[in-house]
Protein backbone atom coordinates (compact mmCIF):
# COMPACT_ATOMS: atom_id res chain seq x y z
CA UNK A 1 0.00 0.00 0.00
CA UNK A 2 1.76 3.27 -1.06
CA UNK A 3 1.56 6.26 0.71
CA UNK A 4 -0.60 7.70 -1.77
CA UNK A 5 -3.11 4.83 -1.63
CA UNK A 6 -2.79 5.15 2.30
CA UNK A 7 -3.54 9.01 2.14
CA UNK A 8 -6.78 8.86 -0.51
CA UNK A 9 -7.74 6.00 1.41
CA UNK A 10 -7.63 7.78 5.22
CA UNK A 11 -9.22 11.43 3.05
CA UNK A 12 -11.96 9.53 1.96
CA UNK A 13 -12.52 7.97 5.21
CA UNK A 14 -12.56 11.21 7.68
CA UNK A 15 -14.54 13.04 5.44
CA UNK A 16 -17.18 10.30 5.91
CA UNK A 17 -16.30 10.79 9.54
CA UNK A 18 -16.99 14.16 9.81
CA UNK A 19 -20.41 14.19 7.68
CA UNK A 20 -21.62 11.79 9.86
CA UNK A 21 -20.72 14.08 12.83
CA UNK A 22 -22.12 16.42 11.32
CA UNK A 23 -25.48 14.58 10.71
CA UNK A 24 -25.76 13.54 14.23
CA UNK A 25 -24.53 17.05 15.74
CA UNK A 26 -27.56 18.87 13.49
CA UNK A 27 -30.05 16.60 15.02
CA UNK A 28 -29.11 17.14 18.25
CA UNK A 29 -28.33 20.66 18.30
CA UNK A 30 -32.41 20.41 17.04
CA UNK A 31 -32.87 20.32 20.97
CA UNK A 32 -30.13 21.67 22.35
CA UNK A 33 -28.22 24.85 23.05
CA UNK A 34 -24.80 24.75 20.64
CA UNK A 35 -22.35 24.69 23.76
CA UNK A 36 -24.07 21.59 25.92
CA UNK A 37 -23.47 19.52 22.78
CA UNK A 38 -19.71 21.05 22.13
CA UNK A 39 -19.12 20.26 25.99
CA UNK A 40 -20.70 16.64 25.44
CA UNK A 41 -19.00 15.55 22.57
CA UNK A 42 -15.95 17.21 23.54
CA UNK A 43 -15.93 15.57 26.54
CA UNK A 44 -16.44 11.91 24.71
CA UNK A 45 -13.82 12.68 22.22
CA UNK A 46 -11.06 14.18 24.62
CA UNK A 47 -11.06 11.31 26.68
CA UNK A 48 -11.42 8.54 24.35
CA UNK A 49 -8.07 10.18 22.03
CA UNK A 50 -6.69 10.86 25.44
CA UNK A 51 -6.55 6.90 25.97
CA UNK A 52 -5.32 6.22 22.63
CA UNK A 53 -2.35 8.62 23.33
CA UNK A 54 -1.40 6.91 27.20
CA UNK A 55 -2.15 3.59 25.28
CA UNK A 56 0.13 4.50 21.85
CA UNK A 57 2.52 6.25 24.32
CA UNK A 58 2.28 9.76 21.82
CA UNK A 59 2.60 11.91 25.05
CA UNK A 60 5.20 13.92 24.39
CA UNK A 61 6.24 17.44 24.96
CA UNK A 62 9.84 17.97 23.93
CA UNK A 63 9.19 19.68 20.55
CA UNK A 64 11.12 23.03 19.15
CA UNK A 65 9.46 25.79 19.38
CA UNK A 66 8.50 26.06 15.80
CA UNK A 67 6.44 22.86 16.36
CA UNK A 68 4.89 24.16 19.83
CA UNK A 69 3.91 27.52 17.33
CA UNK A 70 2.16 25.41 14.87
CA UNK A 71 0.29 23.55 17.37
CA UNK A 72 -1.18 26.06 19.15
CA UNK A 73 -2.17 27.82 15.98
CA UNK A 74 -3.52 24.58 14.78
CA UNK A 75 -5.82 24.40 18.24
CA UNK A 76 -7.01 27.99 17.65
CA UNK A 77 -7.85 27.19 13.77
CA UNK A 78 -9.48 23.95 15.21
CA UNK A 79 -11.61 25.86 17.99
CA UNK A 80 -12.63 28.83 15.77
CA UNK A 81 -13.44 26.27 12.45
CA UNK A 82 -15.83 24.34 15.32
CA UNK A 83 -17.90 27.06 16.15
CA UNK A 84 -18.50 28.98 13.40
CA UNK A 85 -19.45 25.71 11.35
CA UNK A 86 -21.69 24.33 13.87
CA UNK A 87 -22.95 27.90 14.36
CA UNK A 88 -23.68 27.92 10.36
CA UNK A 89 -24.62 24.00 10.45
CA UNK A 90 -27.78 24.82 12.73
CA UNK A 91 -29.65 26.86 9.54
CA UNK A 92 -27.55 25.60 6.87
CA UNK A 93 -28.45 22.42 4.89
CA UNK A 94 -25.52 20.20 5.41
CA UNK A 95 -25.15 20.22 1.07
CA UNK A 96 -24.84 23.49 1.04
CA UNK A 97 -22.47 23.38 4.07
CA UNK A 98 -20.09 20.86 2.61
CA UNK A 99 -20.27 22.94 -1.13
CA UNK A 100 -18.56 26.00 0.53
CA UNK A 101 -15.95 24.02 2.48
CA UNK A 102 -15.27 22.33 -1.07
CA UNK A 103 -13.08 25.72 -1.20
CA UNK A 104 -10.45 24.48 0.95
CA UNK A 105 -7.78 22.87 -1.07
CA UNK A 106 -7.98 26.37 -3.24
CA UNK A 107 -8.09 28.59 0.21
CA UNK A 108 -5.35 26.17 1.23
CA UNK A 109 -3.38 27.18 -1.75
CA UNK A 110 -3.96 31.09 -1.48
CA UNK A 111 -3.15 30.83 2.04
CA UNK A 112 0.31 29.60 1.19
CA UNK A 113 1.16 32.25 -1.14
CA UNK A 114 0.27 34.51 0.71
CA UNK A 115 2.07 33.58 4.18
CA UNK A 116 4.75 31.03 3.24
CA UNK A 117 5.30 32.69 -0.27
CA UNK A 118 4.93 30.15 -1.70
CA UNK A 119 4.56 31.37 -6.26
CA UNK A 120 1.29 30.48 -7.92
CA UNK A 121 1.20 30.46 -11.83
CA UNK A 122 -1.13 31.96 -13.43
CA UNK A 123 -3.17 29.10 -14.48
CA UNK A 124 -3.47 27.96 -10.78
CA UNK A 125 -4.48 31.44 -10.14
CA UNK A 126 -7.01 31.51 -12.63
CA UNK A 127 -8.79 28.52 -11.00
CA UNK A 128 -8.99 30.37 -7.56
CA UNK A 129 -10.70 32.83 -9.01
CA UNK A 130 -13.27 30.57 -10.73
CA UNK A 131 -13.83 28.73 -7.20
CA UNK A 132 -14.59 31.52 -5.31
CA UNK A 133 -16.83 32.96 -8.36
CA UNK A 134 -18.59 29.38 -7.79
CA UNK A 135 -18.78 30.09 -4.12
CA UNK A 136 -20.84 33.27 -4.85
CA UNK A 137 -23.41 31.33 -6.76
CA UNK A 138 -23.59 29.45 -3.63
CA UNK A 139 -24.07 31.93 -1.40
CA UNK A 140 -25.45 34.32 -3.41
CA UNK A 141 -24.84 38.25 -1.93
CA UNK A 142 -27.57 39.35 -3.45
CA UNK A 143 -30.46 37.33 -2.87
CA UNK A 144 -32.59 36.48 0.19
CA UNK A 145 -30.47 33.18 1.05
CA UNK A 146 -27.33 35.35 2.26
CA UNK A 147 -27.36 35.65 5.99
CA UNK A 148 -25.35 35.09 9.35
CA UNK A 149 -25.35 31.27 8.55
CA UNK A 150 -23.47 32.08 5.22
CA UNK A 151 -21.11 34.12 6.82
CA UNK A 152 -20.35 31.86 9.30
CA UNK A 153 -19.95 28.90 6.96
CA UNK A 154 -17.15 31.46 5.07
CA UNK A 155 -15.68 32.00 8.14
CA UNK A 156 -15.19 28.64 9.02
CA UNK A 157 -13.08 27.72 5.99
CA UNK A 158 -10.71 30.63 7.23
CA UNK A 159 -10.50 28.99 10.19
CA UNK A 160 -9.93 25.28 8.87
CA UNK A 161 -7.54 27.06 6.25
CA UNK A 162 -5.29 27.95 9.02
CA UNK A 163 -5.32 24.52 10.60
CA UNK A 164 -4.34 22.65 7.77
CA UNK A 165 -1.49 24.72 7.00
CA UNK A 166 -0.54 24.81 10.26
CA UNK A 167 -0.47 20.75 10.22
CA UNK A 168 1.00 20.83 6.82
CA UNK A 169 4.11 22.83 8.58
CA UNK A 170 4.84 21.01 11.93
CA UNK A 171 7.84 17.94 11.91
CA UNK A 172 7.02 14.31 11.94
CA UNK A 173 8.54 14.48 15.21
CA UNK A 174 4.81 15.04 17.02
CA UNK A 175 2.58 12.49 16.90
CA UNK A 176 -0.68 12.98 15.65
CA UNK A 177 -2.56 11.19 18.26
CA UNK A 178 -1.49 14.03 20.33
CA UNK A 179 -1.94 16.92 17.90
CA UNK A 180 -5.39 15.62 17.76
CA UNK A 181 -5.78 15.92 21.35
CA UNK A 182 -4.89 19.13 21.64
CA UNK A 183 -7.37 20.06 19.21
CA UNK A 184 -10.29 18.64 20.83
CA UNK A 185 -9.33 19.54 24.80
CA UNK A 186 -8.99 23.34 23.14
CA UNK A 187 -12.82 22.74 22.01
CA UNK A 188 -13.39 21.40 25.08
CA UNK A 189 -11.73 23.91 27.39
CA UNK A 190 -13.10 26.91 24.89
CA UNK A 191 -17.02 25.33 24.96
CA UNK A 192 -16.73 25.44 28.69
CA UNK A 193 -15.63 28.78 29.13
CA UNK A 194 -18.40 30.25 27.01
CA UNK A 195 -21.18 27.67 28.57
CA UNK A 196 -20.35 29.89 32.36
CA UNK A 197 -23.80 31.67 33.26
CA UNK A 198 -25.90 29.28 30.50
CA UNK A 199 -28.27 27.09 32.11
CA UNK A 200 -28.22 23.30 30.41
CA UNK A 201 -31.09 22.11 29.25
CA UNK A 202 -32.02 18.60 29.94
CA UNK A 203 -31.20 15.34 27.65
CA UNK A 204 -33.77 13.16 25.88
CA UNK A 205 -32.07 9.83 24.80
CA UNK A 206 -31.96 10.83 21.17
CA UNK A 207 -29.90 14.00 22.09
CA UNK A 208 -27.45 11.03 24.45
CA UNK A 209 -27.37 8.87 20.97
CA UNK A 210 -26.49 11.47 18.92
CA UNK A 211 -23.81 13.35 20.77
CA UNK A 212 -22.03 9.97 21.74
CA UNK A 213 -22.25 8.69 18.03
CA UNK A 214 -21.02 12.15 17.12
CA UNK A 215 -18.25 11.96 19.60
CA UNK A 216 -16.71 8.43 18.58
CA UNK A 217 -16.90 9.46 14.89
CA UNK A 218 -15.28 12.61 15.30
CA UNK A 219 -12.57 11.02 17.10
CA UNK A 220 -11.55 9.27 14.00
CA UNK A 221 -12.10 12.24 11.55
CA UNK A 222 -9.95 13.97 13.67
CA UNK A 223 -7.13 10.90 13.78
CA UNK A 224 -7.52 10.76 10.23
CA UNK A 225 -7.28 14.04 9.30
CA UNK A 226 -4.10 14.82 10.88
CA UNK A 227 -2.59 11.90 9.21
CA UNK A 228 -4.03 12.57 5.89
CA UNK A 229 -2.04 16.00 5.43
CA UNK A 230 1.17 14.28 6.77
CA UNK A 231 0.88 11.16 4.31
CA UNK A 232 1.91 10.81 0.61
CA UNK A 233 1.70 13.54 -2.10
CA UNK A 234 -1.10 16.43 -0.73
CA UNK A 235 -1.93 17.05 -5.44
CA UNK A 236 -3.01 13.53 -5.14
CA UNK A 237 -4.74 13.28 -1.92
CA UNK A 238 -6.40 16.30 -1.43
CA UNK A 239 -8.31 15.66 -4.60
CA UNK A 240 -10.71 12.97 -2.91
CA UNK A 241 -11.70 15.54 -0.08
CA UNK A 242 -14.32 16.42 -2.45
CA UNK A 243 -15.78 13.14 -1.75
CA UNK A 244 -17.41 14.89 1.10
CA UNK A 245 -19.53 16.67 -0.73
CA UNK A 246 -21.20 13.02 -2.19
CA UNK A 247 -21.70 12.65 1.52
CA UNK A 248 -23.43 15.23 2.19
CA UNK A 249 -26.11 15.22 -0.61
CA UNK A 250 -26.74 11.68 0.53
CA UNK A 251 -27.50 12.00 4.03
CA UNK A 252 -29.13 15.71 3.58
CA UNK A 253 -31.34 14.30 1.58
CA UNK A 254 -32.45 10.97 3.25
CA UNK A 255 -32.26 12.21 7.02
CA UNK A 256 -33.08 16.01 6.86
CA UNK A 257 -34.97 15.92 3.27
CA UNK A 258 -33.02 18.45 1.72
CA UNK A 259 -31.59 18.87 -2.11
CA UNK A 260 -29.27 21.72 -3.25
CA UNK A 261 -30.70 24.31 -5.69
CA UNK A 262 -29.19 24.55 -9.25
CA UNK A 263 -27.47 27.00 -8.52
CA UNK A 264 -25.73 25.79 -5.87
CA UNK A 265 -24.99 22.80 -7.66
CA UNK A 266 -23.87 24.75 -10.42
CA UNK A 267 -21.45 26.54 -7.81
CA UNK A 268 -20.28 23.41 -6.62
CA UNK A 269 -19.15 22.22 -9.70
CA UNK A 270 -17.42 25.33 -10.34
CA UNK A 271 -15.88 24.46 -7.13
CA UNK A 272 -14.99 21.30 -7.45
CA UNK A 273 -13.35 21.33 -11.23
CA UNK A 274 -11.30 24.71 -9.96
CA UNK A 275 -9.95 22.61 -6.94
CA UNK A 276 -9.17 19.58 -9.19
CA UNK A 277 -7.52 21.50 -11.54
CA UNK A 278 -5.32 23.51 -9.14
CA UNK A 279 -4.13 20.44 -7.59
CA UNK A 280 -3.68 18.74 -11.04
CA UNK A 281 -1.82 21.52 -11.46
CA UNK A 282 0.79 20.85 -8.55
CA UNK A 283 1.29 17.80 -9.88
CA UNK A 284 2.45 18.45 -12.95
CA UNK A 285 4.74 21.14 -11.31
CA UNK A 286 6.15 18.66 -8.77
CA UNK A 287 7.13 16.55 -11.52
CA UNK A 288 8.78 19.21 -13.65
CA UNK A 289 10.90 19.72 -10.55
CA UNK A 290 11.97 16.63 -9.79
CA UNK A 291 13.36 15.93 -13.33
CA UNK A 292 15.63 19.18 -12.64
Amino acid sequence: MTDNFRGALFMTLSMAAFTLNDTFMKLAMAELPLYQVMIVRGVLTTVLVGGLCFYFKSYRFDFPRKDWIYIVLRALGEVGASYFFLTALKSLPIANLSAILQLLPLTVTLGAVLVFGEIVGWRRALAICVGFLGMLLIVQPKANGFNEATVFALISVAFVTLRDLSTRKMSKAVPSLFVTLTASASVLVFALIWSLGHAWQPMSMAAWVNITLAGFIVSIGYVLSVLVMRIGDMAHVAFFRYTGLIWALILGFFVFGDWPKPMTLLGATLIVGAGAFTMWRDRVLKQKRAKL
